[in-house]
């Protein structure tokens, strides 16, 4: 069984761009969410896609298993999708051993910038950049799948 063990935080400054070491469009639609499991479709800058599906959190560890299919077939599940789709630009950041991904939202999510970071352990020790804020791991509002369903980007102070 796959696993996804990650830990998320929001971003405090824009001081993470200068380390930054590629970017990716991201978009992403959720055809299923519910209290078992997510199923998403995501397209990478619109040339290659995968469907993920993803299981119960545990702590910070969910089961996760993900499987390329076809672009075009990616676009017709994005469109099914509608209107629960985020898009994103993932740029890649390596800090301390560890490679951070800094998504920065687009259309309604405008603004809304996290870092998330994947683990080998969920006790692993995490060095954290000058440039992350506060950890909204456990925060269901910032989970992608919640994001594709809210018309507009949390209130970060009710954290």
């Amino acid at each position: 069984m796959g696993r996804e063990i990650e830990r998320k935080f929001l971003v405090a400054s824009d001081d993470w761009r200068a380390e930054a070491t590629g970017s990716m469009l991201l978009r992403q639609g959720y055809l299923s969410s519910n209290a078992k499991a997510t199923v998403r479709v995501r397209t990478r800058d619109d040339v290659r896609a995968v469907l993920t599906l993803k299981g119960i959190v545990e702590g910070i560890s969910r089961a996760e298993y993900e499987y390329e299919i076809p672009i075009a077939d990616a676009r017709e599940l994005l469109d099914m999708a509608e209107p629960h789709v985020i898009e994103k630009r993932r740029h890649l950041v390596p800090h301390e051993g560890l490679v951070w991904e800094v998504d920065v939202f687009a259309g309604r999510h405008l603004g809304l910038v996290i870092a998330e970071v994947e683990l080998a352990d969920e006790n692993q020790a995490v060095p954290l950049p000058a440039w992350v804020g506060a950890e909204v791991t456990r925060d269901e509002r910032y989970k992608n799948a919640s994001l594709s369903r809210a018309e507009t980007i949390p209130d970060a102070s009710s954290s």
